[in-house]
Parts: structure tokens; C-alpha cells; sequence
């Protein structure tokens, strides 16, 4: 079973090397193909020996083999995050559809939370790629459908296979997606339309995330995401008046609560339900 993980890190961080091109150029509307990567400062374009995923990192000692200048530890950090990941996903799912289903869900959380928390962006074309591929996935994987089910049944409409799931993913999005939609208009109009209190990426952030999560884990990542956004900015707001007018990253809080929630929400969710006496 060891190997098992030790093949699925490796990948991983190869991964997560690409990832961190994603992250850089896609903000800026860079391709993430061409030019080769290179040294941000000096522009030299870096050895295949100097890019092997972690590794280069730590024989280079941190710096451009060219110009010395230090290689920021946020590169190695995204491969090694991309490798647990990718290992948390096999604990829990194993190697079968579901773990390629939310490994490459949580690869794609990783570029947004990143590119959020650094660019305050939520690239398009990543999320609307997301998408996509959730539609997609949902023929084959089922998608908890219960709340739709449930309120088709009073009109006798009974959902069974692949329809079923893939009406679960759109239910998900529409959901995620526009509530976010629904409550980012209300702040906005009710603000004299002087500030914009939801990013559209946010929207897509959530219905990319309905995709993957039908409706009840993605009520759930919302939940989390806000909780854990607002206890650590009020924490930081408390400790420091810099914070006062800072932009939170909301898309990163949601990205890492969409992580969890892929990788655990169906056993929260269950232990809620059963502590409070209702079944699932």
C-alpha cells in the first residue's frame, strides 16, 4: 500500500508543478504553455534538472542557479500541498472514479485559492473548465440529487441514473452559484451601487463547486467557508488595525472549505444529522 502513496506523491508533485505555472500566468492572461518557465528576475529559462518539483528547490538552495536571486518557498509549497492532497484523496476514496473525480477537484481548488489569496482573481477560464468537467463527471459519478428528488416527488417525477446525477450537479450550481449571485446584488444596490461586495469569480467559484458537490455539500462549503473566513478576520482585524480595510480573499476561504467538504462532508454532514435526531 506504501508504493501505492509514493507513486500517487510523485505525481502529485509533477502536479503541482504545473500548478504553479497556473497560478502565475493565468491571472494576467499569460499562456500557461509557452514560454518555457523562467527566472522572473533575470528571465533566464530554468534547466530541466533545476525544475524537477520540489527537489531543485532544496539542491539549489533556494536560489536561480543564474542570477542568485531567491526562489520564493511558496513554488515547493504548492507541489508538496498538491502531493497530501492527492495522497488524502486516495485514503479516503481509493483508486477508482471517485478519486480522479476530486483529485482533480481539489487540483483545480488549488490554483483559485492561490490565485485569490495573491491576485484577488478567480480565473474564468479555470472555473468555467470546472464546470465542464463536473457536468461531465456527473454521468459517471453519481451527485447527491436528495433535495431535488425530494421536491420532485410531490409532483410524482421520480429521478433514478445518470439524469438523476447530472440534474443533482446543475441543482449544485444553481445553488451555490446563485445565492452567492442573488446575495452579491442585494449588497450591492443596497450600498448605492458604490461597492461591489461579491466578485462574479466568487460565483463561479460556487458553481463550479455545485457541480462537483450537489446541493447539500455545497450549502455545507459555504457554511465552512464563511465560519472559518470570519473567525480569521476578525481574529486579525482584532489584533491589528491594518486589517481594518483589508480585501479578504473570499474565494480562498470557500476553496479550502470545498477541499474538505470533498474530502469529508458526507461523514460532517451525516454526524449532524444524526446528532440532531434528523435521518439521512
Amino acid at each position: 500500500m506504501i508504493v501505492f502513496y509514493l507513486v500517487i506523491a510523485l505525481f502529485g508533485l509533477v502536479f503541482g508543478s504545473f500548478l504553479n505555472v497556473c497560478i502565475a500566468r493565468l491571472p494576467s492572461g499569460e499562456s500557461i504553455v509557452l514560454p518555457r518557465s523562467h527566472c522572473p528576475r533575470c528571465n533566464h529559462a530554468i534547466r530541466w534538472y533545476d525544475n524537477i518539483p520540489l527537489f531543485s528547490y532544496l539542491l539549489l538552495g533556494a536560489k536561480c542557479r543564474d542570477c542568485h536571486a531567491r526562489i520564493s518557498p511558496i513554488y515547493p509549497f504548492i507541489e508538496a500541498l498538491t502531493a497530501v492532497i492527492l495522497c488524502l484523496t486516495f485514503y479516503v476514496y481509493g483508486l477508482g472514479p471517485e478519486f480522479v473525480k476530486f483529485a482533480l477537484f481539489g487540483m483545480l481548488l488549488i490554483v483559485l485559492i492561490f490565485t485569490d489569496l495573491f491576485d484577488r482573481r478567480i480565473p474564468h477560464p479555470v472555473t468555467i473548465f470546472g464546470i465542464s468537467l463536473g457536468l461531465i463527471l456527473s454521468l459517471f459519478i453519481p451527485v447527491d440529487v436528495q433535495p431535488l428528488a425530494w421536491v420532485l416527488r410531490h409532483w410524482d417525477v421520480y429521478l433514478d441514473g445518470s439524469l438523476a446525477s447530472i440534474l443533482g450537479a446543475v441543482a449544485g450550481a444553481v445553488v451555490g452559484g446563485g445565492l452567492f449571485y442573488a446575495v452579491g446584488e442585494i449588497f450591492y444596490h443596497a450600498g448605492g451601487k458604490q461597492k461591489e461586495y461579491l466578485g462574479f469569480g466568487d460565483v463561479m467559484l460556487m458553481l463550479m463547486v455545485g457541480t462537483f458537490l450537489g446541493v447539500p455539500l455545497t450549502l455545507l462549503t459555504i457554511l465552512l467557508g464563511s465560519l472559518g473566513g470570519s473567525i480569521i478576520a476578525i481574529a486579525a482585524t482584532a489584533l491589528s488595525r491594518r486589517f481594518r480595510a483589508y480585501a479578504w480573499p473570499y474565494g480562498t476561504f470557500l476553496g479550502i472549505a470545498a477541499i474538505y467538504t470533498g474530502l469529508n462532508g458526507e461523514r460532517l454532514l451525516d454526524w449532524y444529522l444524526r446528532i440532531s435526531g434528523m435521518t439521512r
